[in-house]
């Protein structure tokens, strides 16, 4: 079965609040950790991980925590799983030419191809501004029916 990590997922909850806050303004790991649900821990790991690939800064000190290091509309999905799982594959015979002796001849071999570029396309076709917007808009329709009741 194809599935994303809790490396992945944790990241992808991570850099959306970071996204969700006002741009600029550091956040303590601690509050990420307890409003996305994710072992601090655990945490600081892939936070580490989002620094290093540059999607993520930290700053230490009295006033510091992580903010985006670039804005919300540049980011995507797909940059941001690539951070911590690396590049994205459904199948080894799509990591590179030749890594699966099959390829030339393989009537799935198109497929897979097809499929890890609509893939790509999807991830990389969602920005987090554009998962915050989402966001913002499922909970307006829950509050919204709520209030129905």
């Amino acid at each position: 079965m194809l599935q994303l990590t809790r490396n992945g997922e944790y990241a992808v909850r991570a850099v959306l609040f970071l996204a969700s806050r006002p741009p600029g303004r550091p956040v303590l790991i601690t509050e990420i950790s307890e409003s996305q649900e994710v072992p601090k821990s655990y945490l600081s790991k892939i936070m580490q991980q989002l620094v290093h690939s540059g999607l993520v800064r930290s700053r230490r000190g009295i006033n510091g925590g992580f903010t985006l290091a670039r804005p919300a509309e540049s980011i995507t999905l797909k940059e941001t799983i690539e951070a911590v799982e690396g590049p994205i594959h459904l199948n080894v015979c799509l990591i590179r030419k030749g890594e699966c002796h099959r390829d030339d001849f393989c009537p799935v071999h198109p497929v897979w191809q097809e499929a890890q570029r609509r893939l790509s396309e999807v991830l990389d076709g969602k920005t987090m501004a554009d998962l915050v917007r989402d966001g913002e808009a499922i909970q307006g329709r829950l509050k919204k029916s709520r209030r129905k009741r």
